[in-house]
């Protein structure tokens, strides 16, 4: 019989273990070993059941033995110790109370999913882990984040396999009753709600939850709540379901909903007003039209509003083609804002603008969600050193007349929570080396360029960590292949193959992830025979484990699965090489301690990230990795392997898959499995010890989501920070009318005449050229601009590389044609093929860049050619 109706009975602690409830709401548990060990010493067997859940533990433990533990002097001991240290935790100095400086009082965090335990399944991927270790990694910093979400009821869908190895999804119904959640209150004790207006007179509502991320609190925004029709109950249902109204009614209330959610929990406890709001990839864009629509209220202009909200606004993109950026047709936004809808003080049209693909190769009927994030900050971001690259070019339409290394997108590299990831057999072993505080310091805030401590452990307890560590990995994929095919029809009778299924002593290799066709899940299985003389050399194998999950409406990606797993179920290889459905968070902790070598072979450069490799290197594992995402930017030899890569223009798909493949067996075969077998006169592999030393010591320190979130404080959060408060209503409304009157004025604007002092074209170096600049302001004036000279050394193509920019000052007023004359010196501080040109840019105090307006003059090609602006 199926019940009716669904309710969750809460279990009575006695008073003793009340302490157990708050620990239990506090997701610090989750990346605290103390919490995790306390709460299982509850009942070892009903941990493991509850998936490591302390909330579905708490509601399964019989009274008696609840009474039992309220008696038991030892566990009342250490059940003090730990909400004690809780207690410390949430209310000490940390980091970020010891900088100096005025840093923001708090910073909103909005992003469609967090990863931040599997026993709250609100992501699908590397975005929301990313967001998870952002909020935790603020959390131990003392960073004032309060993260803002959705609650999606079916949260990301489970996959199994069907026999013939088809990718099947199953959405599981969430109860947040049965989540580590509790409803936002108001005064009166009634649930917090926040409301959006939808065409046709009707509204949207959701109910606010609260997460406990350690000192973070985590808004999650529901949909589902008896005031609303069906069709709005079922806006937060699926992460990343449905149709395109779907999806834009997801992100205006993520956005619009998220920052009267933001603005009610801070009126409900007192928390100080964020004066910064991070926008985590443009879903959450719409978060700035309601600030802006807060500010009109409060009767300031659009254009005053619109500066204003930029200034206090960051915004990270993690996508490096268009093809990932959310857009939706014009027509339906306009159907959504205006008068009627959401927003009714602000004209349609002006909200239209914000996201219009509006520039060359824009498509100008589509509404960008990335765009119109970047049009609303000030501040943006890739997430990596190779990504920000990306992402200049990709986005450069937007500031016409500037190169792409000028586009105001700057980069900080994603890091990776090691708290969360580390194994707690490798603390374990770097505490023994320099204790236990200044281990989890390490980890947490990080700050250091190398861990030096790491030199002193012995070979012998390294490779001894190495195995058993695989060896925990072998135990749990046999676990999770026996239940795999029991879901695909298998009998018991048929399953005893899988107790022989890898070996604790064979290289093994890890490659688990999303399935879009560029992260190239299936490059392994390009020669099949080389492939399987390597998973069964006779003295050398190898053992590859994979998993990851093709979205729903990606036929070609669950093709990739199948072709995958048909591979993997071949009785030859089956022993070696494995596909694990459902890949997740509990997964992944396991796949990323257990493995040698982390596989990555995408198409570079369409990997802004790829922070799977930093969670495996911190527990000692070895890259083998395409120059892509942070692999780019820190590869050495003495941490991994670069996987060649065959990106000339061209060569065709086909053909680099070959070639690449090709370089991916050579490595395994010559460079990777002798290392790993090669024993030297200790009859250990030193090399591949060292490898991992090197690993740990100096790649460890970089990779930490502490030191991330540092650089976001430092660089992007501080600065934004400043420039809020710099904006108050007249300041901004003198910025927009400034930045109006110069739009207006700019095509007046020109470079008329351009001279240097030198009379051949070479020069010594460390000399210095006059440069004499004529220019014409049209209506503007010298205080509305800067004029730069430009210079560094010039390609083949005359482009201008590595350039210098120095301002040259005004001479005197203007001349009877109302043209200005500016000068300096240039110089020559580069040997080889140099060059020069001179420009105009606007300029205000209150501009973060010189490139933020997109606008810039520049010399004609008849004056770059008469004045003769090359050195060789």
């Amino acid at each position: 019989m199926k019940a009716i109706r669904r309710l969750t009975v809460r279990p009575h602690l006695p008073d003793p273990l009340r302490p157990l409830s708050d620990l239990a709401r506090n997701l610090r548990w989750s990346w605290h070993p103390e919490t995790r060990d306390l709460f299982q010493s509850v009942d070892p067997g009903r941990w493991a059941e509850s998936g490591h859940d302390p909330v579905r533990l708490l509601g399964t433990v019989p009274p008696a033995r609840l009474a039992e533990l309220a008696e038991d002097r030892r566990f009342l001991r250490r059940l003090t110790a730990v909400a004690d240290d809780l207690d410390h935790y949430l209310t000490g100095d940390r980091w970020y109370q010891g900088r100096p400086g005025r840093l923001p009082a708090a910073v909103a965090y909005f992003s469609p999913e967090f990863g931040i335990t599997a026993a709250l399944p609100q992501y699908s991927g590397g975005l929301g882990i990313l967001a998870g270790d952002h909020l935790k990694a603020a959390s131990d910093l003392g960073v004032p984040l309060v993260g803002v979400g959705l609650l999606y009821r079916h949260g990301y869908f489970r996959q199994s396999l069907s026999r013939d190895g088809w990718q099947q999804e199953h959405y599981p119904v969430l109860d947040p009753h049965e989540l580590p959640l509790a409803p936002l209150r108001e005064a009166d004790g009634t649930p917090a709600h926040v409301a959006l207006a939808l065409p046709g007179g009707r509204e949207l509502r959701a109910r606010v939850w609260l997460a406990r991320v350690g000192r973070v609190p985590l808004l999650l925004l529901d949909s589902d709540v008896e005031e609303n029709d069906p069709g709005e109950r079922g806006v937060t249902d699926r992460l990343y379901g449905g149709g395109s109204e779907h999806r834009l009614l997801q992100e205006m209330l993520l956005g619009i909903g998220g920052v009267r959610a933001v603005r009610t929990y801070c009126r409900l406890t007192g928390h100080a007003a964020p004066e910064v709001f991070h926008t985590n990839e443009g879903h959450a864009g719409f978060l700035g039209l309601e600030r802006i629509a807060e500010l009109c209220d409060e009767g300031m202009e659009f254009g005053s509003a619109l500066e204003a909200v930029r200034a206090g606004t960051v915004f990270t993109t993690h996508t490096p083609v268009p093809a990932g950026i959310d857009r939706f047709d014009r027509e339906l936004v306009a159907r959504h804002f205006g008068p009627g809808s959401e927003l009714p003080r602000i004209d349609v049209e002006r909200v239209l603008r914000l996201g219009m693909e509006t520039y060359p190769g824009g498509e100008p009927n589509l509404f960008n969600m990335a765009v119109m994030g970047l049009r609303l900050a000030q501040r943006a971001n890739g997430v990596s050193l190779l990504h920000g690259g990306v992402s200049r070019r990709m986005f450069a339409g937007l500031w016409p007349g500037f190169d792409a290394e000028e586009v105001p997108i700057t980069s900080v590299t994603n890091g990776v929570h090691a708290p969360t990831w580390v194994a707690p057999e490798v603390f374990r072993l770097g505490a023994r080396q320099i204790g236990v505080q200044r281990a989890e310091d390490a980890l947490s805030v990080g700050g250091s360029d190398r861990w030096d401590s790491v030199a002193d452990i012995p070979d012998q307890e390294i490779w001894e960590l190495r195995r058993t560590l695989r060896g925990q990995l072998v135990e749990e994929v046999r676990e999770r292949l026996r239940a795999s095919w029991r879901q695909r029809g298998a009998g018991t009778a048929e399953l005893g193959w899988i107790d022989d299924v890898l070996d604790p002593d064979v290289l093994t290799i890890g490659f688990a992830r999303r399935v879009p066709s560029y992260k190239r899940l299936t490059l392994m299985l390009r020669d099949r025979d080389r492939l399987t003389q390597l998973l069964l050399h006779s003295e050398r194998p190898i053992q590859i484990v994979v998993a990851g999950k093709a979205h729903p409406a990606d036929d070609g990606g669950k093709r990739l699965v199948q072709e995958l797993v048909r591979f993997a179920d071949d009785a030859r290889v089956r022993h070696r090489i494995v596909f694990l459905p459902d890949y997740g968070m509990a997964m992944a902790q396991k796949l990323y301690t257990g493995c040698d070598i982390w596989l990555n072979n995408p198409l570079r450069p369409l990997e802004a990230c790829g922070t799977s490799g930093m969670k495996a290197a911190l527990n000692g594992c070895l890259n083998l990795s395409v120059l892509d995402g942070w692999w780019d930017e820190w590869y050495q030899p003495d941490f991994g392997w670069a996987i060649p890569t065959a990106d000339g223009a061209g060569t065709d798909p086909d053909r680099r898959d070959a070639i690449e493949a090709a370089a991916l067996y050579d490595l395994l075969e010559q460079r990777i499995t002798p290392r790993f077998y090669e024993r030297g006169a200790s009859g250990l592999p030193d090399r591949w010890i060292e490898m991992v030393r090197r690993t740990l010591s100096l790649l460890g320190p970089k990779v930490l989501a502490g030191r991330m979130v540092r650089e976001y404080v430092e660089r992007l959060y501080a600065p934004a920070a400043e420039a809020h408060r710099a904006m108050d209503p007249e300041a901004a409304r003198s910025l927009a009318e400034w930045k109006s009157r110069v739009r207006a004025a700019w095509q007046g604007v020109s470079v008329d005449h351009v001279e240097t002092s030198a009379a051949t074209a070479s020069a010594e170096l460390g000399t210095s050229l006059a440069l004499r600049v004529r220019v014409d302001l049209g209506d503007l004036v010298p205080e509305d601009v800067e004029v730069q000279a430009v210079s560094g050394r010039v390609d083949s193509e005359d482009r201008i590389t590595d350039a210098s920019k120095v301002p040259l000052k005004p001479v005197g007023g203007p001349d009877l044609e109302g043209r200005w004359l500016y000068e300096g010196p240039l110089a020559l501080d580069r040997t080889g093929p140099f060059g020069y040109t001179v420009r105009v840019l606007p300029a205000h105090r209150l501009l973060a860049s010189g490139a933020e307006t997109g606008l810039v003059a520049v010399p004609s090609d008849e004056l770059v050619q008469a004045a003769g602006l090359l050195m060789r």
